[in-house]
């Protein structure tokens, strides 16, 4: 090979900018090369694509072996893994691989999976290695589901190779520049571990929260993990407030837009895994389980085995909560402290309350999150559409965050004054639910109960749907017109969770709000929620049952959003734990006849004669214990014997 040290490279390049040659003079000088073809041959009448794959066939030398993978994309991790030390392979190229990973006949597929595979087999292999990839990162984000699916699967395939080879170029309009590292210093450096190839494990980011007495995740993020400035923002302190708030700051001026993402209704999200969830309930029947074993808990098992895509889910070990702080200006705060919400914040920012403490108890980290207040939705917007472009993205963020921080379950929950009048309105506007049969009642510090106030709340999400009445009902319009900045952000957590395959574990109006608006932007998400228990709210009995979700648990505690979701936790970890531990039945295994406690067979020459009446199969009362012996008649009695086909009983009268 040309490049001297190195024994894996990947060549990125665009169209039709020189990388196929430039990788294939990468390996000229090499005696033994295996050309691994990966694009399909495509359609019989496309002339110009045939044309193309003739070009690159006829620059090969004749000494050159060729394989073809297009007919099983998985496949190619097997060449790599079985490749000889002697022999060096140019794979030409990722983008028809992930073309093909990506074609319905090979679905499911796992393709998260199927690239780390990939990644895996590139650092083992023994053989040198060069693989040709399209560069996606510098176009424009795809205005098709199918285009979005390819370039974000491509990409994550460059990434995960990248990260795998010894060294990466890119070859723009016939140059290349060296990426990692150049050629030159090869030999004289070592090859350096990119940040995205050692993440900080979750332990290890908690080790001073924990040390402190609490579980608490700083809202300052580690810089092994440091996302853009969005996640560092400064809350705003009024309202709409234009001046200083980068909630309210124009779109293109954050920093994820970088990045592509865009969120928009039709998004094609990844969904659970439709086979691993029923064969894990099924597997269930089949454990060493006394009684009827989980009953409805069995469902647990089910959905951790579809987002897991094992039919033996292991408890979850990292577990995040989100505590979404954000008020609602006007008659939907009707009846509550001024203050509180912000009270509240702080008492979980310092491991104080019960959220923090039951935090603490789960081992679980705590991430309080302020969104930008909402304007009285009965008068105005409770929020501008930049807010809400800004809060979606947000929420994304905030769980591609917790995603990359090792994070397996997140716990959604809020504080904010007002959320359950905002919870309410979105409800009305996207179930058609009447505002007082979704409108809990009003509780005061005292525990009475405060009907003015909650008769207030229901005269300004009446007003709220009145003055929106003609407006669309689409879900940013809804966040917009109605939800405001708690419901925004976490509709793009459960956004950015399924795209990310990261369960939610809903728990209040909030979090349900936010699934009923997720349906119109991706309709996957709502496979990845899990509802552990409704705590008889109205609001969130009929989100559940429009979205589908089945409480599992019917405690009616109160104890604030998220904080009824920990008290649940440890349940759901214990049922999946002793799921995944339990040995299959004897029954089923052949091992039932194999009894550790069985008695050696006896010698027939050397038993007395008691053992003539002897039953091993007998499974009735032991009537030598005391309790069960009978009084011994004074003289002899009827002798009882067995038949062919019932065996003596065991015992005689006399």
């Amino acid at each position: 090979m040309s490049v001297d040290g190195w024994n894996t490279v990947l060549v990125l390049g665009g169209i039709r900018s020189g990388k196929s040659e430039f990788a294939e003079s990468l390996v000229a000088d090499a005696p033994v090369v295996r050309y691994v073809a990966t694009a399909p041959e495509g359609d019989p009448e496309d002339t110009e694509w045939a044309t193309r794959l003739a070009t690159h066939r006829a620059r090969r030398p004749g000494s050159w072996t060729t394989e073809e993978t297009a007919g099983e994309p998985r496949r190619l991790a097997d060449v790599l893994e079985s490749a000889e030390p002697n022999e060096t392979l140019l794979v030409d190229d990722l983008g028809g691989w992930v073309t093909v990973l990506l074609d319905p006949e090979h679905q499911p597929a796992d393709d998260v999976a199927t690239i780390a595979e990939l990644a895996e087999a590139i650092r083992t292999c023994a053989a040198r290695v060069v693989l040709v990839s399209p560069e996606v990162g510098l176009s424009l984000v795809p205005t098709t589901p199918l285009g979005r699916a390819f370039t974000d699967a491509l990409g994550a395939a460059n990434r995960a190779v990248a990260d795998a080879c010894d060294a990466v170029v890119l070859v723009v309009a016939g140059q290349p520049a060296w990426l990692k590292p150049a050629p030159t210093t090869a030999a004289a450096a070592a090859p350096t571990v990119s940040a995205s190839a050692s993440p900080v494990s979750p332990a290890a980011s908690q080790t001073g929260a924990h040390q402190a007495g609490t579980s608490l995740l700083d809202a300052e993020p580690t810089p092994e993990v440091q996302l853009p400035d969005v996640l560092t923002h400064t809350p705003p302190v009024a309202p709409n407030q234009e001046p200083g708030n980068p909630w309210a700051a124009p779109t293109m001026a954050l920093p994820m837009v970088a990045t592509g993402l865009v969120i928009q209704p039709g998004m094609e999200l990844p969904m659970p895994d439709d086979y691993a969830g029923p064969q894990a309930v099924d597997r269930l029947a089949t454990l060493d389980v006394p009684g009827a074993g989980l009953g409805v808990l069995d469902r647990v098992v089910g959905f951790a085995a579809a987002t897991q895509g094992t039919s033996t889910p292991a408890a979850w070990g990292s577990v995040r909560v989100l505590l979404l702080n954000g008020d609602h200006a006007g008659g939907a705060s009707a009846g509550t402290v001024a203050g509180e919400s912000a009270r509240r914040a702080a008492q979980a920012r310092a491991g104080r309350g019960a959220l923090a403490r039951l935090a603490a108890e789960s081992g679980a980290s705590l991430q309080v999150v302020d969104t930008p207040a909402a304007a009285p939705m009965e008068t105005q917007p409770a929020l501008t559409g930049e807010q809400v472009e800004s809060a979606l993205r947000y929420g994304w963020r905030l769980a591609e965050q917790a995603a990359d921080a090792g994070v397996q379950l997140l716990v959604l929950g809020a504080c904010g004054a007002g959320t359950e009048a905002a919870a309410a309105a979105v409800l009305a506007a996207t179930a058609g639910a009447e505002p007082p049969a979704v409108l809990g009642r009003v509780i005061t510090d005292s525990g009475e109960i405060d009907d003015a106030a909650w008769m207030v709340r229901c005269a300004a999400v009446r007003d709220a749907l009145h003055r929106t009445r003609r407006s669309p009902r689409g879900a940013k319009d809804v966040l917009s017109e109605l939800g405001g900045g708690d419901v925004a952000v976490a509709t793009g957590v459960l956004l950015g969770a399924t795209a990310r395959r990261v369960p939610v574990l809903l728990d209040g109006p909030v979090g349900l709000a936010a699934g009923m608006v997720s349906r119109d932007l991706a309709g996957q998400a709502r496979h990845w929620c899990l509802l552990a228990d409704h705590g008889q709210h109205p609001a969130v009995r009929l989100a559940a049952d429009v979205l589908g979700l089945t409480p599992l648990l019917d405690l009616r505690l109160d104890l604030g959003e998220g904080a009824n979701a920990l008290v649940a936790l440890p349940l759901l970890r214990s049922v999946l734990a002793l799921a995944a531990a339990l040995p299959v039945h004897p029954s089923l295994t052949g091992a039932a006849d194999a009894d550790p406690t069985d008695e050696p067979e006896a010698d027939p020459e050397t038993d007395n004669a008691e053992s003539d009446y002897a039953e091993p199969a007998y499974t009735g009362p032991d009537y030598t214990d005391p309790e069960f012996a009978e009084p011994e008649p004074a003289g002899p009695g009827p002798t009882r014997t067995g038949t062919d086909e019932q065996p003596a009983s065991g015992w005689r009268a006399g």
